[in-house]
C-alpha cells in the first residue's frame, strides 16, 4: 500500500530546512523554527503541513522582507536551471522539491509590499519547486508588475520560469487561488500564451495547453478563434498542444472548433447503441457495444464521446461527457466500437438509484442513445 502523500512533507525534511536557515542566518532561531513547524504535525494533511511551515517561517526569520529573501536563496540547492523538478531533493547542499513549497507560500505572505524583490525570489524558488502558487497573490494585487515580469521570463533559459509564466497566470489553476479579473477576461495572458505555444519544451507546451483549456470553460469564443488563427500553420508540436487545449470543447461539441479540426460533418448512417447489462448496482460496470454503418460515399472523420445522464437526488438528470474514440469510417463500412464503463464511488459525484441515460455523440451531434438502471 502506498505511504500517505502527506509524508513528502516530513519531521526530517523541516529539521533539514532549519539547519540550512541556521547556516544562511547566525541568529535563526532553530529550535523555535522546528517547535513551531513540527506541532501537531502528525494529524496533518499535506497542505495544513505546507502552511504550518511557511508559519513557522513568518515567526522566525527576519521580519525585513528584502534579508528574508536573501536567506531563503542562499538556502536553496545549486541547479543548472533545467533539470527535472521531481528529482530534485533537500540534501546537504541545499533546500528542493517540497519543503520549498513553504519557502513560496512565506513570499506570497511577507513579499506583497516588495513586489520586485519577491517576484526574483520566485523566479528562483520555482527552478527547485514550482512556484504556480505563490505568484497568484502578486498577479492579483499587482497585476501590471506581474505581467511585465511574465513577459520577461517567456525568454528565461530556465524551462521551469517559463512554465511558471503559463502556469502560474492559469485562470483556474487546481489547488491555486482562483484569479477571478482572468477568468472574467483572459486577455493579458494571451501574448504570453503565444509566445510560449511553440517553446523547445514539451513541459511548457503542456502548460500553454491547460492553460487554453482553463480559457475555454468560460471564454470558448477565445479558444476557437485561437485555432482558427493558429492552427492552418501549426507545427506537429503545436498541433499537439492545441489538440490538448482543444479537449474540453470537443467533448462539448463546439461546432467552432470541430470545424477548426476537421470534424464538423454530420455523421451519414444507421448507428445503434447497446448496454449490458440493463440493471446493475453501484460498483458494477456497463459494456457500451456501438455499431456504425455508414452510408457516405466520402470518408467520415468522426470524433465520438458519450455522455452518461446522472440522476439528481430531486429526480433531475446531470450530464457527464466522457471520451470516446477518434476514427475514419469509410464510405458504406461498418464498425463496432466497445467500451468498459465503471459505476463506481468517486469523491467528486453522488450517484442516485433511477434510470440513466447515455447518449452518444458524433462530430457534436447525438447519433445512438441508451438506457440502464441503476438499483438501490
Amino acid at each position: 500500500m502506498p505511504e500517505p502523500f502527506k509524508l513528502l512533507l516530513s519531521p526530517e525534511l523541516v529539521r533539514c530546512a532549519g539547519l540550512h536557515f541556521s547556516k544562511v542566518l547566525p541568529t535563526f532561531p532553530r529550535r523555535r523554527f522546528e517547535s513551531l513547524a513540527l506541532d501537531g504535525f502528525d494529524g496533518l494533511e499535506m497542505k495544513a503541513r505546507a502552511m504550518q511551515i511557511a508559519t513557522a517561517l513568518q515567526a522566525t526569520l527576519p521580519t525585513d522582507f528584502p534579508s528574508a529573501a536573501a536567506a531563503i536563496e542562499a538556502t536553496l540547492l545549486p541547479v543548472a536551471g533545467d533539470e527535472t523538478l521531481k528529482d530534485l531533493r533537500a540534501s546537504d547542499r541545499g533546500l528542493a522539491g517540497w519543503i520549498v513549497w513553504s519557502l513560496g507560500e512565506f513570499v506570497a505572505r511577507q513579499g506583497l509590499e516588495h513586489p520586485d524583490r519577491a517576484l526574483a525570489c520566485l523566479r528562483a524558488i520555482t527552478q527547485r519547486f514550482s512556484a504556480e502558487f505563490a505568484i497568484r497573490p502578486f498577479i492579483l494585487a499587482h497585476p501590471q508588475r506581474s505581467f511585465e515580469t511574465l513577459a520577461r521570463w517567456a525568454g528565461d533559459p530556465s524551462p521551469h520560469v517559463r512554465r511558471l509564466v503559463s502556469e502560474g497566470s492559469r485562470p483556474r489553476l487546481p489547488w491555486g487561488i482562483v484569479l477571478k479579473p482572468l477568468v472574467a477576461d483572459p486577455t493579458p495572458c494571451l501574448p504570453l500564451l503565444a509566445a510560449l505555444q511553440d517553446d523547445t519544451s514539451d513541459y511548457v507546451r503542456r502548460s500553454v495547453a491547460n492553460h487554453l483549456n482553463d480559457i475555454a470553460k468560460d471564454h470558448p469564443g477565445v479558444v476557437a478563434g485561437w485555432l482558427e488563427d493558429h492552427l492552418p500553420t501549426a507545427s506537429p508540436n503545436r498541433r499537439a498542444l492545441l489538440r490538448h487545449a482543444s479537449r474540453t470543447l470537443i467533448k462539448r461539441g463546439d461546432r467552432r472548433v470541430l470545424a477548426a479540426w476537421g470534424i464538423d460533418a454530420p455523421f451519414k448512417g444507421n448507428a445503434d447503441l447497446s448496454i449490458d447489462p440493463s440493471q446493475i448496482v453501484l460498483g458494477q460496470s456497463l459494456q457500451l457495444r456501438l455499431n456504425l454503418h455508414s452510408t457516405s460515399r466520402t470518408p467520415l472523420l468522426l470524433s465520438i464521446d458519450y455522455i452518461v445522464h446522472h440522476v439528481r437526488a430531486d429526480g433531475s438528470s446531470s450530464p457527464k461527457i466522457f471520451k470516446g474514440w477518434t476514427l475514419q469510417l469509410a464510405p458504406g463500412k461498418r464498425r463496432e466500437l466497445v467500451r468498459q464503463h465503471p459505476v463506481r464511488p468517486i469523491t467528486t459525484r453522488r450517484y442516485y438509484a433511477g434510470t440513466h441515460r447515455i447518449d452518444v455523440q458524433a462530430n457534436g451531434r447525438v447519433i445512438a442513445s441508451g438506457r440502464f438502471e441503476l438499483l438501490g
